[in-house]
């Protein structure tokens, strides 16, 4: 089996974890890592055993797959770059920016037969791994994700940043078309919104309430999931996953019966990336699509879009 040759492009804070995770997989050269700063580069680099490159059209006949972690604003013409060059693509959530740079990513990996994978991280989480097959039909959500303020992800409002890892969660996990979505949100240390919360309405009665935020004074990252037959209740964080059932014993009385799953081990991008590489040798299908990161963008969007409706409302309302 031939060695698949890699590169990471964007080696800030979660890059470097990707040019890691590569330089550990067997089969798997890292060749490069490529950053507009030349000294992190050098030093990510010297780190990982492979080359430093100043520009990510230096890949260009050099490699096979590569990681796409720059700021969102440039994954688009990043990702295009590689895709048009006969490229295997895996870019940081969200896909991009906007829906139609989106759509336009999916397209070219579409027509070049290129794999594009969307690193939505929280797929790979050992604790969601626990309930796959467990989580039918659920009725009600709660997602609640709050963080301490970081100047990293402030490229972009917290919907983008952090609400669209719980986005695709959803939508991955409710076999239904979403009809309504109603948000609010405020800008608090940032000029675009640091704390939102968003209630989302799908066609066959699932309601989901998600709060995201990244001015909070402790981190916190849990996730409920309300159906007929259970109760989940998620510590993303812990790992751990509690699950809560109605049952009846033998005179017919109903009783809860509450147990903790055991959540596998597991490093979520280690497995996020050995997914990647899967795909790309098999190539197949990823495990997280172009599509699937389409979609995330564009509910963000509308929650976005619903967040500015209410800021204007509310500054039509406000007294002068």
């Amino acid at each position: 089996m031939s060695r698949l040759r890699a590169a990471v492009v964007g080696v800030g804070y979660l890059g470097r974890f990707h040019a890691l995770k590569y330089a550990a997989q067997r089969d798997v050269d890292l060749v490069a890592v490529v950053d507009v700063d030349s000294d992190r580069a050098r030093a990510i680099a010297t780190e990982v055993g492979a080359a430093a490159l100043p520009h990510h059209l230096d890949l260009v006949g050099r490699v096979d797959c590569v990681s796409v972690a720059v700021n969102t604003q440039y994954h688009y013409a990043v990702a295009r770059d590689l895709l048009d060059a006969g490229i295997d693509v895996l870019v940081e959530k969200p896909i991009t920016t906007e829906v139609e740079e989106g759509q336009d990513l999916l397209e070219r990996a579409v027509r070049g037969g290129r794999v594009l994978q969307v690193g939505h991280l929280e797929r790979f989480n050992p604790a969601i791994r626990a309930i796959e097959g467990l989580v039918t039909q659920p009725r009600f959500v709660e997602c609640q994700r709050l963080a301490p303020f970081n100047e990293r992800g402030t490229d972009v409002d917290v919907v983008l940043d952090v609400m669209i890892h719980d986005i695709d969660l959803l939508l991955a996990m409710v076999p239904s078309p979403l009809r309504a979505v109603e948000a609010v949100g405020v800008p608090v240390l940032t000029p675009s919104v640091d704390i939102a919360n968003a209630r989302l309405r799908f066609a066959n009665g699932c309601m989901a309430n998600i709060t995201a935020s990244r001015v909070s004074l402790k981190r916190e990252r849990k996730l409920r999931i309300f159906q007929s037959d259970a109760y989940f209740s998620i510590d993303f964080d812990r790992r751990q996953v509690r699950v809560c059932r109605r049952e009846r014993d033998g005179g017919g009385k109903p009783s809860l019966m509450f147990e903790q799953l055991e959540a596998p081990t597991g490093d979520a991008l280690a497995l996020e990336i050995d997914a990647f590489v899967r795909a790309v040798r098999a190539r197949e299908t990823p495990q997280v699509t172009g599509w699937d990161g389409l979609r995330a963008l564009e509910v963000a969007h509308v929650v976005r879009e619903s967040v500015q409706t209410e800021v204007r409302a509310a500054q039509v309302a406000a007294p002068d």
